[in-house]
């Protein structure tokens, strides 16, 4: 098959479409990638990229034809918004003149924004061609749950859009089976809903003796409980800084923050203010390829979501990388995501915006034992490799394309 992916982010950019369409062009298909200038989550274009620099690229046999857009800024706004609609008016445009070829399928990947729906419809009509979209965040509610929007007339003009999009897929992928829910609204035909898992890429994996690890003179010394991802609205900072705060006097506690966002400067202002500076690291931005060292360099793993309807749907893209690397965890969160914790029995799981719920977790944890909690890690691992693993996930996906083809 020749696959043609159009997504607003790719490589260099981290983002799991990065290893899906390595994966499926292992499997000997031909993949091409509409997409546009990296500039995520930095808001300033990457060093070598520009507007109108690297307009095509090849990244390990993966075609990559880029379109201008404008650079979301600090992602907020208006600026998040030209963001967006400079991707849908460059791929549409400049997408069908730069994408020639003869494809086969058309997969769309949707972090959000939805938008990146359009310019796919308007190809998958010049190429007469299927199309698959998957949905990792569901819209318009998560614009709704990080007030990014609060009108009811806009949200319902969004409304529309999705359903537009959706009703233009021939397939339907969902990361998370509760996001079922919200889909079948926008579409008539339920039977086009796949269930579709975030896996994890294959550098996540266990890794032992750890203490000569580069990675390891960052981290304090003590009791390690690390965060790594976003430092934004949705992962609920404020109950993890109140939760450090409750614990400050714990000085073996250490809570370590790797990545950055939006909500850092109020975390560091937090941090002064409360006198933190001795419990609570933020340790900055690192390449993906040493994640699953650093997470080996921590007890607990923590993955948070403010409380909110739409986030219980959704299972955290890290909650698979996490199980993958064999550490325990906690999960301040509910829905979809608490469930996975539960059923592999592999950490703790308290009330998401509950503060003191996740210092009592903290606190179970560091009297744990190092047995009980390796215990915790490798069924989060068994159950990773059950139920999320990449290869398994593939071949299921691969299925569906060729099914899909041979029906068109």
């Amino acid at each position: 098959m020749h696959i043609l992916i159009i997504s607003q982010y790719y490589w260099p950019e981290n983002f799991r479409i990065n290893e899906l369409s390595l994966s499926l062009k292992d499997k000997g298909h031909k993949i091409t990638v509409l997409t546009g200038k990296p500039n995520y989550p930095e808001g300033k274009f990457y060093e070598g990229y520009g507007f109108f620099k690297k307009k095509k690229e090849i990244y390990r046999g993966i075609n990559i034809e880029r379109v201008p857009i404008i650079p979301r800024g600090k992602g907020g706004g208006l600026r998040l918004i030209l963001n967006y609609i400079s991707f849908v008016i460059s791929a549409g445009l400049i997408g069908p003149i730069k994408c020639r070829d003869k494809y086969d399928l058309i997969f769309v990947y949707e972090p959000s924004p939805i938008t990146v729906g359009l310019p796919a419809i308007l190809m998958k009509k010049f190429k007469a061609i299927p199309m698959m979209f998957w949905v990792q965040d569901l819209w318009p509610e998560t614009l709704s749950a990080v007030g990014v929007i609060k009108s009811k007339k806009k949200l319902k003009f969004v409304s529309k859009i999705v359903q537009y999009i959706y009703s233009k897929s021939d397939k339907i992928l969902i990361q998370s089976k509760s996001f079922k829910k919200s889909v079948v609204q926008y579409t008539s035909d339920h039977d086009k809903i796949l269930y579709f898992p975030n896996s994890a890429e294959k550098l996540y994996k266990p890794i032992r003796n750890n203490n000569k690890l580069p990675e390891a003179k960052l981290i304090p010394p003590g009791f390690t409980v690390m965060f790594a991802g976003n430092i934004g609205v949705a992962q609920g900072f404020n109950t993890i800084i109140e939760a450090a705060d409750n614990l400050k006097e714990y000085k073996k506690i250490n809570w370590v923050i790797l990545g950055d966002g939006r909500m850092r400067p109020w975390v560091e202002n937090e941090i002064k203010k409360r006198g933190l500076e001795e419990t609570f690291h933020l340790i900055g931005k690192h390449p993906i390829e040493k994640m699953p060292a650093f997470f080996s360099c921590s007890d607990v793993l923590l993955v948070t979501l403010k409380k909110d309807p739409v986030f219980s749907l959704t299972i955290p893209g890290k909650l698979q990388s996490y199980l993958a690397c064999e550490k325990p965890l906690i999960a301040s969160l509910d829905g979809a995501g608490a469930d996975v914790v539960k059923e592999s029995n592999s950490g703790i799981v308290c009330t998401p915006d509950d503060s003191n719920e996740l210092s009592k977790a903290v606190i179970e944890m560091y009297n744990m034992t190092e047995e009980k909690r390796n215990e915790m890690g490798k069924k989060g691992r068994k159950y990773f490799e059950k139920y999320f693993d990449a290869d398994m996930l593939v071949k299921k996906l691969e299925n569906w394309m060729i099914s899909l083809i041979e029906k068109k």
